[in-house]
């Protein structure tokens, strides 16, 4: 039989309309006591659990991870200052079969009587609150991404080829451009409007626009680029409120916008998905296990398996990549150490070695307050140095170079 740990704890079996709770208190017998109820999640409803619990005096609360339900309940129970763990469901599966949400809550609470849980990260209130704004933040980044797609196809679509003259169809000059091509304006006078560098071009740029334009080509140009424009502004209302946000950890924000590739809104979502609080991961590498970016475990019977990354937050998986993909195009020591990477592993599981790398960075700088300095290292000349003898042994082998 397993150990009692804890005296009193409760387990919650967490619904969109409805908790239900598990409390299992120490008793002079064997079997614990034991007491369910069930709860609407109304807000008033989820401050009588968390009073009821307090009543009983619990010294512990468990609930699965699961969706976004469980976050409301972790906010009333922690404003009653109870302890509450939000576990991995991976973690507290039971033996299949007989499937109630009674017993889901109990076998819970079972576990946690007898220390068997271990709690998920859980950032305090305040990032908690600034991770809705980037991850919404990142979604319509996502959307203008989608609409740029869309307005090329649509050029594309009537034969107007611009996109394969201007860099960048979102710039100044393609704007002008299209906004006069929705007019019905002729070639030389949409040509006249190029600026800079795509002066040069104005004989490409006329003959990428000898395209057949509908008037419902230019309905559908004159829709995207007014959803484009409103997304834009969106993302500035979004980037504002982001800004100030940062006010109370202005010393770690700038800290990290001392690493190559880091801008200050990368920097601002990345302390909203890890916070300013690195006591709460027990090293650098808890930390990259957390985020999943550190190579898996996966052995049996002396035999090493694929080693995949983890499932784990996507947002700051993907964060920390878009952010190796910057600083891989640096002078700093993460270019070498991409492309040493990526001539033995592929491009893409060198950008993960890089994020890795960029997260035990931060993590560093988070616990110690001291801005980045690149240590200048050749990675290049490290995989040569280490290579080298292996090298030379398969080029004499096959040939190509004497033992003389």
């Amino acid at each position: 039989m397993l150990q009692e740990i804890i005296k009193c704890c409760a387990g919650l079996d967490v619904h969109r309309e409805m908790v239900v709770c598990t409390v299992l208190k120490k008793s002079e017998q064997e079997e614990p006591q034991k007491e369910v109820r069930e709860y609407p999640t109304f807000r008033q409803d989820l401050i009588n659990l968390a009073k009821w619990l307090k009543e009983m005096k619990v010294e512990l609360a468990v609930m699965e991870g699961t969706g976004v339900y469980w976050k409301c309940v972790y906010e009333a129970l922690e404003d009653e200052e109870i302890t509450t763990y939000l576990v991995n469901a991976c973690h507290v599966k039971n033996v299949p079969g007989r499937k109630t949400d009674v017993k889901d809550s109990e076998w819970l609470a079972e576990l946690a009587r007898c220390g068997l849980l271990r709690a998920s990260f859980i950032p305090p209130r305040d990032f908690r609150e600034l991770r809705i704004l980037t991850r919404y933040r990142k979604k319509l980044v996502g959307y203008l991404s989608g609409e740029k797609n869309r307005l090329h196809k649509i050029l594309d679509d009537c034969g107007v080829k611009l996109g394969c003259i201007v860099s960048d169809i979102d710039g100044v000059s393609a704007k002008n451009m299209i906004t006069a091509l929705i007019a019905a304006k002729s070639p030389e006078q949409i040509a006249g409007l190029a600026l800079g560098t795509l002066r040069k071009k104005k004989d490409k740029i006329l003959s990428s626009l000898q395209g057949r334009v509908s008037d419902r080509h230019r309905f559908l140009l004159q829709q995207i680029q007014k959803h484009m424009e409103f997304l834009q502004d969106e993302i500035q209302e979004i980037d504002s409120q982001i800004v100030a946000a940062m006010k109370p950890y202005q010393e770690e924000w700038q800290l990290l916008q001392t690493i190559p590739g880091i801008d200050e809104m990368s920097a601002a979502m990345l302390l909203a998905e890890i916070a300013n609080d690195m006591s709460q991961f027990r090293s650098q590498e808890h930390l990259c296990s957390w985020a999943g970016i550190c190579p898996g475990n996966n052995e049996s019977a002396g035999k090493k398996k694929s080693a995949h990354t983890r499932k784990a937050n996507k947002y700051l998986k993907s964060l920390l990549c878009e952010i190796a993909h910057c600083a891989a195009k640096t002078g700093s020591q993460f270019k070498g150490m991409y492309q040493s990477f990526a001539v033995r592993r592929g491009s893409k599981r060198a950008i993960v070695a890089v994020a890795h790398k960029l997260l035990k960075i931060i993590f560093v700088m988070l616990v110690k307050k001291v801005p980045y300095k690149d240590p200048e290292i050749n990675y290049q000349e490290l995989m040569v140095k280490r290579n080298a003898p292996r090298w030379l042994k398969s080029l004499e082998k096959f040939g190509y170079i004497s033992s003389n």
